[in-house]
């Protein structure tokens, strides 16, 4: 983050609300909050109706944390007493934590307030309460709104199956690694399951740097604590769990069964709840299999249906076929043409762009076979549709003898009869091969370099009308 640094100030507002000179050590700012935290905590002597006062207060404010409205005014209460308590927590938060101090020092609360040292604002008097005094204003252990736990990262796995997999359902065993909770130590990390809050980071996990730029620049960086490691916790070496080695948690491997279903999905997910590593306090996340299917050599899946390429012959495509195709589960499936039936290119019509006139293209014959495609998942008995496209392959050239004996049993050709003096003011032309969508590609890549040129030119000979009218 950068910014303009603050403007200096000498503030010793919190050092007077301690009751500290502003040389004062850490050990004297914890001995005056404690002194003066004391007054108003409820099992530690004090005035009793400041005492009662401040209990009250912290019902409310834990009332507003739930969502509800209640006004303090309709009590007969002295509302200084809790936001005195506040002030003090605020202090005392503020000059305990080295960092903060010292930006509290060179530029003041306002400095605080606009979020350079991780904030200032917002401050939790029940925390503060706890790390003295081992409890909260209402008694027991923790703060009294208790802490939400945050939800571990799910990990996701990519599963690679075939699409014979996909059509059959298969299960497939897989070997993983996580970490779980030291079952020693109970996730604590420590023999004696203590921990003390980190005074590098106080309790926080993360860290503040703050870097002079230049003259009036500076550049706050925010980085995790590397003495315990972001967790605002250290553990004394000879306290160590020696079984985790204070890590709190320890490896192990787990066998998972994954269970691919008939009719999933290319990208489809298989959750296992709860089998993410785990950390203390901490929800565990998924474990999350991402399905990716393999290329098939000969099938091809569109949703529930598949498709399949078939090669014919003339002859097939005129005088009929048979053939056998072995399907995805090993069924042997027997493929052929009704007697008299031709397989020939469709027509359609086409319009393809550049063009205003329509165009007819000829693309290969399909046939459909119904109940033959993709089982549809969870619903196992019912299928989609197998698509089978044929192409015809025609041969490059005939001998004269071949085409006499064609013209002997097919329709006869159209036969045109021109005179020489026609045939003379005929212009006579070479037919070659092309490719029709490489030939509609280019053209369109020529047109659009065109109209690129000319708004180039009519931008040009705009500015050059505009320099002569100057």
């Amino acid at each position: 983050m950068f910014g303009r640094a603050p403007k200096k100030s000498d503030n010793t507002k919190y050092y007077e609300i301690l009751g500290v000179p502003k040389t004062a050590s850490q050990d004297d700012l914890k001995k005056a909050y404690r002194k003066a935290a004391i007054k108003n905590h409820p099992d530690k002597g004090g005035d009793p109706e400041k005492k009662v006062a401040c209990l009250v207060m912290l019902v409310f404010e834990t009332i507003k944390i739930l969502g509800f409205e209640l006004c303090c005014s309709d009590f007969d209460l002295d509302v200084s007493v809790w936001m005195g308590f506040k002030e003090l927590a605020q202090a005392y938060e503020v000059l305990s934590d080295p960092e903060k101090r010292e930006i509290y020092d060179q530029y003041g609360e306002d400095a605080l307030k606009e979020g350079m040292g991780g904030g200032g604002g917002a401050h939790d008097p029940f925390d503060i309460f706890q790390s003295f005094f081992g409890g909260n204003p209402f008694g027991g252990g923790g703060s009294s709104r208790g802490r939400r736990q945050r939800r571990g990262e799910d990990v996701i796995h990519p599963l690679k199956v075939s699409l014979e997999d996909l059509y059959n359902g298969t299960s497939k065993k897989l070997s993983l690694s996580r970490n779980i909770i030291c079952s020693k130590c109970k996730g604590k990390g420590s023999k004696s399951g203590a921990s003390m809050k980190c005074s590098g980071c106080q309790g926080s996990g993360m860290k503040v740097s703050i870097r002079h730029l230049g003259p009036s620049m500076i550049q706050q960086m925010q980085h995790p604590c590397n003495d315990c490691k972001g967790t605002g916790e250290t553990i004394n070496d000879k306290d160590r769990c020696p079984q985790c080695k204070g890590e709190k948690v320890v490896q192990e491997k787990k066998v998972l069964e994954v269970n691919v279903e008939k009719g999933m999905q290319n990208g489809q997910k298989i959750t296992f709840p709860g089998e993410a590593d785990e950390a203390p306090d901490t929800v565990t996340g998924d474990i999350v299999f991402v399905l990716q299917q393999k290329d098939h050599p000969k099938f091809k899946r569109k949703g529930d249906d598949l498709f399949v390429e078939h090669t014919l012959t003339l002859t097939e495509a005129l005088c009929g076929f048979q053939f056998i195709l072995t399907h995805l589960d090993g069924r042997q499936l027997l493929i052929k043409t009704h007697p008299g039936e031709v397989v020939k290119p469709v027509v359609l019509m086409a319009i393809i762009r550049l063009q205003m006139n329509p165009v007819h293209v000829f693309v290969d014959q399909f046939k459909a076979i119904n109940d033959e495609g993709m089982p549809m998942y969870q619903r196992p008995f019912m299928r989609g549709k197998l698509y089978i496209q044929f192409t015809v392959d025609f041969p490059d050239s005939l001998a004269p003898e071949q085409c006499k004996a064609l013209e002997a049993v097919l329709p006869p050709r159209t036969s045109v009869q021109l005179t020489d003096m026609e045939l003379d003011e005929c212009e006579e032309t070479t037919l070659y091969d092309v490719n029709i969508e490489e030939e509609m590609r280019r053209k369109q890549a020529q047109a659009a370099q065109e109209a690129y040129e000319e708004d180039d030119d009519m931008h040009g000979g705009a500015q050059r009308v505009q320099c002569a009218q100057q």
